[in-house]
Order: C-alpha cells, then structure tokens, then sequence
C-alpha cells in the first residue's frame, strides 16, 4: 500500500476573515462570542514535541504517523495485509506459509505465501470465501499446523476448525471439531499441539481452565487436566506440556479475588489486576497425576522451547521467565524495559530463539523487537538493542535466516476503499521479514524506536520545592501546584471529527460525511466557538473495548488487544481482572496523589432499575426534577466490580443503556454537585450520541449535546469556575467516517485557562490529553505510553477569561423517533439556524417504509438498551449504515455506494459484533 505524505497548509488568518467564515454557517449568537483563530505551525507554545501538526497516515522522516502517539517505520520488507487485525499466526512446518487467525475484516483466516510474500488465500464466512466458514470468531493463540503439515487447526469460540493443507499450501475442507461448554463457559480455545506421532492434539481450553487431549482424527475427547486460570500457550517437550496460565493459579480460601469469566482469579483489592501468573506442566507419561505449577511474572502469554529451556513472555511485569526444563525451575528473568523512565507498559508477548543464540522478543505496545544474546539458560543474558516493527508486533517466527513478525494493526486502519473517508474499522495487519542485522546496526535501530514512541529524558520531571512554585494551568513539574483544582472528564460515544464539526469552515472538515452539523449539536459548536477548535486529534481504539481501557490506564492492555477475535471472556473489561493493568487506573492514581475522585458512570458494570423506568418516563422525570428540584421517581441501582471504583462512585447515575437520556443523567448529577460539589478528578459516562436507542439518531445526539452543554452551563456559573477544566472527549470513534483518519475525534478542552477562539491543528490523542489531566492534579503517569507523551500547555493561557457559558436550546426534538410519546409530552425544539444543514426528518418516505421497519427489527436485537445493554453490540457496518441512512432521511446511500441496504444486504456485516468479535 502506498502511503503518501499529507500536510494541510496551516495560516494564520485575520480576525475579520474569520468572523465572515463563521458567518456563512455559524453566525455569532451573541455579542460575546468569540472568533475562531488559527494556531500556526510554528506557534512555540502549542508544540506536541515531535509530532507538531501531522496527521494520521502521513509519511514522514520518522515514518509513518499512527493515532497512538507513534511512529512506525519497519526494519526490512513490511507485506501489508488488508483482510482485518492478525491475533496470531505460525509458520508451516516447511517453512513455506504463514497461517495468521485475523478479525475484524470480515475473515478468519489468511494464508501467506512467504516465498512470493503475498496473502495467498483469504477464508471467512463471506459467500466469495472458498473454502467457507460458519464463524469467523478466533482466538488468542494458533492456527496450528500438524507435524506433517497436512492439517492446520484454528482456534474458534466453541473449539477448533481442522482444515486440509494441499500441497501449494492453501485449505479446504473445514470440519468442525467441538468442544462443549462447561455450563455457560464456551471452550475459548487457546493454543493446540500436537503428540510427535500426530495423533493427539492437546488444547488449551481457556473459557473452561483446563486443558484436553483430542483424538486428532475424530476430535473426542480423551482425557481432561484442571491447570490455572485462562490457559493460553501450550507447548510440548518430549513427554511434558507446558501451560502459560494468563489469570495465574486459582484462588485460596480468603484471598481478595476478582472475577474473569466466571472465575474469581487472585486480584489486588485497588487495582482489581490479576496478582498471580503461572506455568503449568502435565506428565504425559504419568497423565493422571495432577499438573504441577510454576511461578512466573503476571500474565504469561507465550512459550518458547529450544535447548532445554522454555521462555515465558509475561506482558503485565515486561519480562521473560527463563525455565531450565531439566528441572522445571525458573533460572533468570530477563527485563523488557527498554526505557528506564517507565516500568510498565511494553507488553512482551512473542518470543523465539535463533540457531546463533540470539533471543527475539516482540514487545506490542512499543512496536519493537528487542534483542539479547544468550548462551544457556544459565547464564544471564546480554541486551543488544531493538528493532523497528509496525503497529503492536504479536508473533515472531525464523525460517532460515529470515525473521518474520506479525503485526496485528500493521499500518493502523488505512485499508483501501472506496468510501467518502476513513473508518476505525478499515484495519490492517502485516507480515514483516528481515535478517537479523550485526550489532552496531541494531543498535542504530535502537536510538530510531525511541525516537519513535517518544523516549526521551526527562519526560516525567517531580516537583523539586512545591510550596515555592507559582501556580499554572498545566504544571511543568509533577507536583508542582496548578491553577486547576477541578477536572471533570466526559466520556461520550463513537463520533469522528468529520461527524460532528465538519461543518465548521475554519477546521480541517469535510461537511460531505457531516451527520450531527449545528443544529443537532449546538452546544458542542458553541462550545468550540467559545473555547476552541481541535482538529487533529485521535482516539486511539478500534471500538469502545478499547477506548474505555485508553482513557482510564492510557493503554489497551495486551489481553484486551488479543481478544479481539472472540471477545467472549469479556468484551468491556470493567468486571475481567485479566484486562486490568497493575499500575492501576487514572482514578487510583488520584487518590494515590492525595486528590479526590467522583465516578459518574464510566468504567462502571453493575446496573438495575426499578419498573416503569422507560427512556419516556426517564425523560419526563428529568424535566420534573428540573423544575422542582425533587429526587428522581426511578432510582438506579449502580456500581463497580473495582472495589476502589465502587468507593467513588455517585449512587443512582446509569451507566451505557441507550434507555436513559443523558437529560436525566445530567440532572443526577446536578443534584449531586448542587449537594457536595465537585471532587478534584470527576469522571462521567454520557453515552447517547452512541444512538440506537428508541428515540432516532439524531435526537439522541442532540440529547447528548444537551446534557453537556447544560453540564458547563452549571459548572461555569459556579463558584468552582474559576479553577475548573472539563475534557469533552470520545471514548472512540468508530461508528462513522473522517477523511482524514477514522481515528479522528471531536474533543473540546472548556476552562477559564483554556484558550479561547482557537483552531488548533497539532497532533494530540487520547493519551495526551490524559497526560495533561495528570500533570495538572498530580498523578503519577502509569506506564510508558503517558509517561512519553507531551501534556497538552500550549491549549492553556496564564491569563484567565472567566466569561461563563450559556447552554443553548436544542434545535431537533429529543422525543424525534418513539414510537409511544412520553406521558408528559413531546419535545418543542428552538428554530434552526437557516445558514445551516437542517435537522434531518424522521418520517420515513413511502417507498422506504418497508426497509425502514426491517432496520426497526433489526435494532430490537442488539441490546443497545436495558441493565444489559452492551456497547456496539451491534455489527459496527450495520450500525453506521442505519445511522446514516436516519440523517439523510432514508434518500442517500451510505459513502461509495449506489442503494440503501437492508439490514442483512450491508457489505461488510460479516464484520462479527462485539459480542463475539470487535
């Protein structure tokens, strides 16, 4: 794929010129309205250290720019491949395939021809897939081929597939070899091996903790070992299997547990992170002793066996436990911190040894390869460097003197097509050969990958004498003291840039793929005018899975990532202790800096409500509740599995459930903040603009523009203005399209410091506005991703403009859609602004009613509402499509194509949903 480098001109421009561009579609609405002014390039002061203003997708002197705060430039040839994400891969036993499990492009399989280095063959459940598959869901670990390379096994929710290998390498004949589940527990098949004589296959059955031998021609079951919790890797020396136990050992009687899938796992009390991890080893030729069990760093994934030694690769302590295999003892543990600035956060997860005793291992999250020499199991080894990857390196594998590393995202989600823009599933994988360079040139690599990810010196700098220093917005040093005591974070749902602000002249929009223009969101256009305009910047996940883990540990922990084929254990991870960092969540670090902290909905899993709760009762009972100031009619019941979540957690605010109005929300929280005022660190979940619910997609956007603009309304007519900051952001940005990336998103940053009338187009993400949140309340950053990026001071003044901010009436009614109108009665919106796009008609033309009811059925299956309401539960390509199709009042086709769909005719809604894929 060629990547061209993109720079859109940056000007400064006149105020004037300005004021007649946001007249032609946002006219200033009142006498102290403020104009939208450029930041240039070469401001000083807005600088995001290397980055300055390129965008996702350029090609640059460091390489391509990715929307995670990174760089990619590969050392050797990069093969992209543009069928989805890569969760794992092996090479054939001839040394001649790559077999990759992939997801999120509507396959399951792809085969690699290494000698043309091109994807070979591609097979899905797509009706071109030949052959074809019932499931396209895969797991954390294989395909695995047979020792004769005849067969290849693909790990799926409900056990594995068995394919025939032909002799040019390709696959066909797919047979079915099933596992039952244990009660509600699905097999969740990790890792398969097979017996030297190829009869027996040994699987790692991770939904069910245990591990089973297969009859490899028949596919029974003959024998059943209980190890730890969330087997993965599984790997065979001479008569002993070897189990890589992600969730560790079971628990004993009074350990502090949280669950995983049904399993309560070891876990700390704070952080609710998994506290043990374990290898366990089977005696094949004793099988019914019980496995024994080895001590290993936190969270082990992959194993590696050569010359009597056995390498764990444990990615939550950023180290490799070496085993001496003679003995079943670990013998070194080798670090992976390549940065001394941070201790966590590199996620080793592949490992191999070459036959010239150089030990590869892949870490994800800084898209290397780092580099040792080692001799025996013994004797420490020696750290050469590292080598560039693409995006989050998953498996490493020689053939010969060739290195090949798969890289799940490759190039980010820059896949080719023929839409109007991009979208956050357009993802890629890549397939990335070399041989192995000598030292000096590894070591060159080395000073490249940390110019890459950020790693400089200094990064993060401790208050040195706190009482002496003068207050600022956004504190130089850790520590020292800011001018901010409040910060409110508002997490929202799935929006691009392009979606919401588009329509605004002076970003860098595109008004073609506009869905919620200004007359749906008037408060976040407001806003924008008021407070500035950001149009560089990017959520960093795919879907909310992800987001949600970026915004509350600046990272999407390797567990998370490698799910993504199956999301069966857990799709959000807020009750799964496997998806939990151990250096904890922006909220604990909070606490361990002093601050206080009140939750609102976001990262929280537990929710009732009473009966009667209906999003039409809900929403007349916020207007109630406005108006007399009395409690809520319809108490929710909420919470957190995190116990020190659950301790800060405002009672009775809903969490996702599309059911509830981000109207009512907000008055929940109004009370609360009328009550006790604001904690130094508040955290909200206002999800409407997700849509789905059962009013349409425009009223819940609208809703939610509301809920927020009411929000800072309150907030900047109180007495806490004056030292407050509130973070607008999404939690990703997925259900639509940008043409500049798909990772791109609306954020807004609302203070008296913040600069007013501003367009910003420098490079900033989720990570680096969480970095700035903590700078400004003193929370240690909690692994190397935060601790790298640059806080964002250039969008704060020193000189404060206090003028608060008036909420403005909602133009498109709230109530646009239902179809039983709430018993207080419908919403009457304000006029539109007639400058610009008009709010989109729900009623639906005659020739589309039919279509239209389908999507209305369609919609009643995707638990979008309820105390079970999960996030993008929907097909993500059904979901934008029915989105788009409601704003343009069922008359335009979705981007790059030529009809309007029914539901089950949308290409890509092979793509699975998250309840089984993300």
């Amino acid at each position: 794929m060629q990547v061209t480098r993109r720079r859109r001109r940056v000007e400064k421009d006149t105020p004037g010129l300005l004021a007649r561009h946001i007249g032609q579609r946002i006219p200033l609405v009142t006498a102290g309205s403020t104009a939208l002014a450029v930041v240039a390039a070469g401001v000083a002061y807005a600088q995001t250290h290397q980055f300055g203003t390129d965008q996702v997708g350029q090609t640059t002197d460091r390489g391509q720019v990715v929307s995670s705060d990174q760089y990619i430039a590969p050392y050797g040839d990069r093969l992209v491949i543009n069928n989805g994400k890569i969760m794992s891969s092996s090479v054939s036993p001839d040394g001649t395939h790559l077999a990759a499990a992939i997801t999120d492009g509507g396959a399951a399989l792809a085969l690699v021809d290494l000698k043309n280095y091109q994807v070979q063959q591609v097979v899905g459940t797509a009706a071109a897939s030949t052959p074809r598959l019932k499931s396209n869901s895969v797991g954390q670990e294989g395909p695995t081929y047979s020792p004769d390379g005849k067969q290849l096994w693909l790990g799926q929710t409900d056990g594995y597939t068995r394919f025939t290998v032909n002799p040019d390498g390709s696959v066909t004949n797919p047979v079915p070899v099933p596992i039952p589940a244990d009660g509600t527990k699905h097999a969740l098949v990790g890792e398969p091996v097979f017996a030297a004589d190829g009869s027996t296959v040994y699987a790692a059955v991770n939904g069910q903790n245990r591990v089973v031998a297969l009859d490899a021609a028949t596919g029974a079951i003959k024998q059943s070992w209980a190890v730890g919790n969330a087997p993965r890797d599984l790997v065979r020396v001479g008569d002993k299997l070897y189990v890589s136990n992600e969730g560790g050992r079971p628990a004993k009687p009074g350990e502090t547990t949280m669950n995983s899938y049904g399993t309560q796992v070891p876990a700390d009390p704070r952080t609710g992170a998994t506290t043990t991890g374990t290898v366990s080893v089977i005696d094949l030729a004793h099988p019914d002793v019980a496995p024994a069990s080895i001590d290993v760093g936190l969270h082990p994934t992959a194993l590696y066996a050569k010359k009597g030694a056995l390498f764990v690769t444990n990615t939550a302590t950023n180290d490799v436990s070496v085993i001496d295999t003679a003995r079943d003892k670990v013998v070194q543990t080798i670090a992976t911190q390549p940065w001394p600035e941070a201790s966590v956060g590199y996620e080793p997860d592949a490992v191999t040894l070459t036959d010239d005793g150089h030990l590869l291992v892949t870490l994800g999250r800084a898209n290397a390869v780092a580099v040792y020499r080692y001799t025996t199991a013994q004797e420490p080894v020696s750290y050469v460097g590292l080598l560039p990857t693409d995006y989050f390196p998953s498996e490493i594998a020689t053939v010969g003197d060739q290195v090949y590393v798969s890289n799940t995202r490759g190039i980010d989600a820059r896949r080719p097509t023929t839409k109007a823009g991009h979208a956050t599933h357009d993802t890629t994988s890549s397939v990335q050969r070399f041989t192995l360079p000598d030292d000096s040139v590894i070591r060159s690599q080395t000073a490249k990958v940390f110019e890459q990810n950020g790693w400089t010196g200094g990064r993060v700098a401790f208050s040195q004498a706190r009482d002496q220093a003068r207050p600022i917005p956004v504190p130089v040093r850790l520590g020292d003291p800011s001018t901010i005591k409040h910060v409110f974070l508002i997490v929202k749902e799935n929006r691009t840039y392009d979606q919401v602000f588009g329509d605004i002249p002076e970003g860098n929009g595109d008004p073609s793929v506009t869905q919620f223009g200004e007359n749906v969101t008037p408060n976040q256009h407001a806003l924008a005018r008021q407070f500035g305009l950001y149009d560089n910047t990017y959520d960093i996940g795919t879907n909310s899975a992800e987001g949600h883990n970026w915004l509350m540990q600046a990272d999407d922990p390797e567990y998370t990532e490698s799910s993504a084929g199956e999301y069966q254990r857990s799709y959000d991870t807020e009750n799964d202790a496997l998806g939990h960092q151990r250096s904890g969540f922006i909220w604990t670090g909070a606490q361990a800096a002093g601050k206080t902290v009140r939750d609102f909905g976001e990262f929280q899993s537990i929710e009732s409500k009473p009966a009667g709760a209906t999003w039409q009762n809900l929403y007349c009972d916020a207007k109630d509740m406005a108006a007399t100031g009395k409690p809520t009619a319809y108490p929710i019941q909420t919470g957190s599995a995190i116990p020190s979540l659950n301790a800060v957690s405002a009672p009775g605010f809903p969490m996702f459930d599309l059911d509830v109005p981000d109207v009512y929300k907000y008055e929940i929280w109004k009370q609360d903040f009328e009550k006790n005022g604001p904690a130094n660190l508040n955290m909200f979940w206002f999800s409407n603009d997700h849509t789905g619910g059962p009013a349409s997609a425009t009223a819940q956007v609208a809703d939610n523009d509301l809920a927020v603009g009411r929000m800072v309304d309150t907030i900047s007519h109180s007495k806490y203005w004056k030292d407050s900051a509130i973070f607008v952001v999404e939690d990703d940005s997925q259900a639509g399209l940008d043409h500049v990336d798909g990772h791109r998103a609306p954020i807004q940053i609302i203070s008296p410091w913040a600069r007013h009338g501003v367009v910003d187009s420098h490079y900033y993400t989720q990570i680096t506005m969480i970095r700035t949140i903590e700078q400004i309340l003193g929370i240690h950053p909690m692994n190397q991703k935060d601790s790298a990026a640059t806080p964002m001071r250039g969008t704060f003044t020193q000189h404060p403009d206090l003028t608060p901010f008036t909420a403005l009436p909602n133009r498109a009614s709230l109530t646009d859609g239902l179809k039983t109108p709430p018993p207080c009665g419908t919403d009457t919106p304000a006029p539109q602004n007639p400058q610009a796009a008009a709010v989109p008609s729900a009623k639906v033309p005659a020739d589309k009613e039919q279509l239209a009811a389908e999507w209305d059925a369609w919609k009643a299956k995707q638990r979008l509402t309820g105390p079970h309401a999960v996030p993008d539960f929907a097909n993500p390509a059904q979901m934008n499509h029915f989105t788009w199709y409601q704003t343009h009042e069922w008359k335009k086709p979705y981007p790059g194509e030529s009809k309007i769909y029914a539901p089950q005719d949308v290409p890509g809604a092979a793509i699975p949903s998250a309840e089984s894929d993300g």
